[in-house]
């Protein structure tokens, strides 16, 4: 007598996503709250454009529904009705593809579509070169602090941007405790990922700090560096605003930054390039800027014209005459003994 077949139960897609963000995000692979926030606005996204496409709710949606055909069309529905760009595409189907190779595991009958469905390529698109400015536009933006407090702050945080390289959230996340302005003065930086580094303080740098917190007395070891009026850390829209403020200010002695995006990026390009035209070497860059791939670096290479014209002085036009080697005469003579 045969024993009867137990087939266990696939786990629908609804507990699927619940796991997937519950557990494998956030315990398993212990990602930053960040990382699990942007993979979970692009499943909401996602999910909005299966419920208008088949007509059911979320939870309804099978694994073996999400094809290629309804990826492509999620992906067209962000470039073209939502004006997304090639990079955010991109970055909403890495979510989507995390999710399945996960659900791919857990179900194992569905692991055909899974396959189909990963098999959608990632987008190219042409980077476009780095912007950044020269040490007097950015010395022009930085400027002088003014008597007040925010005018205080502000210098501060430009000072800070352009000293390290950070990105905005980094900048905004220094706590007091993580300057080291005492013996080889520095900033801890958290980034992407967890990810921190320490990044070193120019003298001027220390400057601004000491007279900032003299002014601040209050601020404590878990208080921003950089808060707001509240006392709560700035945001990004924030230091948004407030560098197109000093922009704003700097292209009066400066007309060509009056036509210009800077953006806080911007200013880390710029620390970049700075540090790369004093030559410093590209794996220090990667280290400052807290890349994770020195491909990312290689950038400020490629965007430098001034390294290049240096590197094509060093080589002959194809029209120069090839000059013939000429020994000294010692050399000659030595050949000739032997």
């Amino acid at each position: 007598m045969s024993k009867p077949t137990i087939t266990a139960t696939p786990p629908s897609f609804a507990a699927l996503a619940q796991v997937f963000f519950a557990e494998h995000l956030t315990q398993q692979r212990a990602m930053s709250p960040r990382t699990v926030a942007a993979y979970r606005d692009a499943f909401v996204l996602f999910l909005d454009f299966v419920q208008a496409r088949l007509h059911k709710p979320p939870t309804a949606i099978r694994l073996a529904q999400i094809t290629p055909a309804l990826i492509l069309g999620f992906l067209d529905h962000l470039e073209h009705e939502r004006g997304n760009t090639v990079r955010t595409r991109n970055a909403r189907l890495a979510a989507l593809r995390a999710f399945l190779k996960f659900a791919g595991h857990r179900d194992v009958g569905s692991l055909h579509v899974v396959e189909q469905a990963l098999g959608v390529p990632m987008k190219r698109f042409e980077r476009p070169l780095l912007g950044f400015l020269s040490r007097e536009e950015m010395l022009a933006i930085i400027g002088q602090p003014g008597a007040g407090w925010t005018s205080q702050r502000d210098h501060l945080l430009l000072a800070m941007l352009y000293n390290t390289g950070a990105r905005v959230s980094e900048i905004i996340g220094v706590r007091l405790a993580d300057v080291v302005l005492d013996g080889a003065a520095c900033v801890h930086l958290h980034g992407k990922g967890r990810k921190q580094r320490t990044v070193p303080l120019w003298r001027s740098t220390v400057r601004i700090i000491r007279a900032w917190l003299r002014i601040n007395p209050e601020l404590g070891p878990t208080s921003a560096l950089l808060p707001n009026r509240e006392r709560q850390p700035m945001t990004r829209s924030n230091v948004t605003q407030r560098l197109e403020l000093a922009v704003k200010t700097a292209s009066l002695a400066h007309p060509r930054l009056a036509g210009r995006h800077v953006s806080p990026h911007t200013i880390r390009h710029t620390t970049a390039m700075h540090l790369l035209q004093s030559g410093v070497d590209i794996s220090v860059i990667a280290l400052w800027l807290g890349h994770e791939s020195p491909t990312t670096t290689h950038q400020y290479v490629e965007a430098d014209l001034a390294m290049k014209e240096r590197a094509l002085s060093k080589l002959q036009e194809p029209e120069t005459a090839i000059r013939r080697y000429r020994a000294p005469d010692s050399l000659m003579d030595f050949l000739k003994t032997l």
